[in-house]
């Protein structure tokens, strides 16, 4: 009896290893792509959440030309909206049990925290757009 509960515990105990690890890399990920997509990094606009407006307000300037700036805003916040989700949702899981328990409204509230962070840092000129960094590296 005993030997047979050896057995089943040394068989299950690997598939629970590739399960953490799997996930520790899905929150790796998700944290990356969300630092990515945030407005933290000085050159994702322009690489990044610029292209993902653009086509995000394509299909509306299809249908009329006058939706393409207001679609085109809404789709640059949401690319920073989402890379804030992104990096919550994963740091979240990484830092705290499996199992955490995570709230849309709650993630929602920090990433308004931090995007009114970013918006301090702007203004405070701590934080500056892309355009001023590349006139720095051109000097």
């Amino acid at each position: 009896m005993a030997s047979s509960l050896n057995n089943h515990l040394s068989t299950t105990e690997p598939d629970n290893k590739k399960v953490r690890v799997k996930r520790h890399i899905t929150n790796i990920l998700l944290v990356t792509i969300g630092f990515i997509l945030s407005p933290l990094t000085w050159w994702n606009d322009l690489v990044i959440n610029i292209p993902l407006a653009y086509l995000f307000s394509l299909p509306f300037s299809i249908i009329h030309e006058a939706l393409f700036l207001p679609t085109f805003v809404i789709g640059y916040w949401l690319t920073n909206l989402l890379g804030f989700l992104l990096m919550h949702w994963g740091g979240e899981r990484l830092f705290y049990k499996e199992g955490a328990n995570i709230s849309i409204l709650r993630s929602l509230f920090i990433s308004l925290i931090y995007s009114i962070i970013v918006i301090i840092l702007v203004l405070l000129g701590w934080l500056a757009p892309p355009t001023e960094y590349l006139q720095y590296l051109r000097q």
